[in-house]
């Protein structure tokens, strides 16, 4: 079994599904990493694809492996971004070959049903607008953990407007009740000094997890504030480099470590990181901000890996551009997904999104 050929549907800049086929017939599905597909799907065709074509998908890990190695001059966002559309194809493939979800191909099911936490990404909504919605998804969805927004996205000390994260720290907590956990992420927001005092008032208000404190270069500054405070800290979202991962998980600059399927590069590249996870003791809760098909691979990833075993990113935001996509959509329960034994990923792409796609296609 070879590679034959390797397609791209692009609907518009924000992703694209990738399609691997075989010289016997098999096929897989993929998709690039969220956003810049403008720029991935060019990648993918000039210089991802034609070092896969021909070669046997069952080696798909060594593949990945060799082409970063190989392409080491051209590191960078879209580089990755392009490779998660045919790494996650190819896992797919191999689990329509074989008639296995990609999970047991990960090496089995640890878990039947992954927990999710709502992920809030506004910084404009007012500290009491949050928190009627939030409540509104405990009761509807069953939700018992969320994530809101804090500070200015490397804001440098700023706020989104003065006073909002001290707001909405305290009103989200006195709406949802103890019995909720909550996370607050700060987009990489503050100075150590103020990264450390926000902490402080997390932990008064008996917040679970501090996402990315301090910008996500100065992991220096991150492991101060981790070092300081007793809440854990989590980071790790932004980076592509597996050696970047092992430096801040050995240096201890995060208590959370999260890979994100897209901007790493696939899920080949994250379940190494999950297994880095497992090795030190700390967990892995995966960045997973969209709707997208990104959704999917990470619910996998957390089923099969025995670090990734806290409550999962789930956006819960309303984005156009992620519908009519796939189906079946993933449904929250309790709180929880439930995983199914379908084959692969477990989805169809919509017929109407291959049919309004811009098509590319490289063969051998």
């Amino acid at each position: 079994m070879k590679i034959e050929s390797i397609e791209t549907f692009q609907r518009d800049d924000n992703l694209a599904i990738v399609r691997i086929r075989t010289d016997d017939g098999a096929e897989g599905i993929g998709q690039t990493s969220p956003y810049l597909a403008n720029f991935s799907v060019p990648m993918i065709h000039s210089m991802v694809a034609p070092w896969f074509i021909g070669k046997d998908p069952w080696d798909v890990e060594t593949l990945v492996d060799e082409f970063v190695r190989q392409k080491y001059k051209f590191y960078g966002t879209i580089f990755f971004r392009a490779l998660c559309g045919i790494d996650t194809a190819l896992w797919d493939l191999l689990g329509q070959v074989t008639g296995q979800p990609v999970y047991r191909l990960l090496g089995g099911r640890v878990r039947a049903k992954v927990p999710v936490y709502g992920s809030s990404m506004s910084r404009t909504i007012t500290p009491e607008a949050e928190a009627d919605r939030l409540q509104s998804l405990v009761e509807s969805n069953g939700f018992r953990c969320f994530k809101i927004r804090i500070a200015e996205v490397m804001g440098q000390d700023v706020d989104a407007w003065p006073g909002r994260t001290e707001r909405i720290i305290r009103e989200v907590r006195e709406r949802l009740g103890p019995d909720v956990d909550i996370h607050a992420d700060a987009n990489g927001g503050y100075s150590v000094s103020k990264a450390i005092r926000v902490g402080r008032m997390l932990e008064e208000y008996g917040y679970s997890h501090y996402e990315e404190p301090c910008p996500f270069p100065q992991i220096e500054n991150t492991a101060q504030v981790a070092a300081a405070l007793d809440i854990a800290v989590a980071g790790g979202e932004q980076d592509n480099s597996l050696e970047q991962f092992q430096r801040i998980i050995s240096s201890h600059a995060v208590d959370i470590i999260q890979p994100d399927i897209g901007y790493i590069g696939g899920m080949s590249r994250a379940r190494k990181v999950a297994m880095m996870a497992e090795a030190v003791g700390i967990p892995c809760t995966p960045h997973c901000a969209n709707l997208s098909l990104l959704q999917v691979f990470t619910l996998h990833l957390a089923a099969s890996m025995p670090a990734v075993s806290q409550f999962q990113e789930w956006s819960i935001e309303d984005t156009a551009w992620t519908r009519g996509v796939y189906e079946p959509i993933p449904e929250v329960v309790d709180g929880s997904v439930t995983m199914t034994d379908g084959p692969g990923w477990g989805i169809q792409i919509e017929r109407s999104f291959l049919n309004n796609a811009d098509h590319r296609i490289t063969r051998s």
